[in-house]
Formats: structure tokens, sequence, C-alpha cells
């Protein structure tokens, strides 16, 4: 069985920070740089015209040749060039409870 590596002490604390954004403030990086370090992320699809996150694929064409479009439920945009938000797990579960999903 392989040994698993020990957790470490975030940077952060070593170094006497209060918090991780004010770590990430003082050394010079800005905040969407701390969603790649260790922070689970999730991306949801949006619509270019609507902002609509009511949106689903829709396969186009021959068998063999299929397209893959997309499709909004609100303003019924038609296209392939969907757009993709990042959001850190709080964001995400602030976005499933607006939603209105049940979160276990």
């Amino acid at each position: 069985m392989a040994k698993k590596s020990k957790l470490s002490t975030p940077d952060w604390i070593k170094e006497g920070y209060d918090s991780k954004e004010e770590y990430m403030k003082a050394k010079g990086k800005n905040k969407s740089s701390t969603k790649n370090l260790g922070e689970k992320t999730f991306k949801i699809k949006i619509c270019p015209k609507c902002k609509s996150s009511d949106v689903h694929v829709v396969l186009t064409g021959e068998e063999g040749k299929k397209v893959k479009e997309w499709e909004c439920n609100k303003c019924k945009w038609v296209g392939t060039n969907i757009q993709e938000k990042e959001l850190t797990e709080d964001e995400f579960m602030k976005y499933l409870d607006d939603k209105g999903e049940e979160v276990a």
C-alpha cells in the first residue's frame, strides 16, 4: 500500500497572515490566482446573450458527423460559443442555494 503524504501548514499561516486573501494581497497576487492554490473550483456554462445558466447541449447533424451546439432555455439562443464561469466552492454553494437546488 502506498504511503500517504502528510498535510502541510499553508505558507500564509507560517508567515503570520490572518487569511489567505491577506497573504495573496501582500504577495501581489490577484484573487483569481487563489483559485489555483488547492481550492476546488466548479465551472458552469453561461449563455452569451442573456447570461443565464439555464443552457443545455443539442447534438445536430448526421450520424458520425454530430455537431455540439448549446441552446439557452431562457432566451432560446443557439450557438457553439458558450461562455464558462469558474466558481470557488463557496461561490458554487451560494449559486446552488440561489437556484433552489438541494445540497446534501
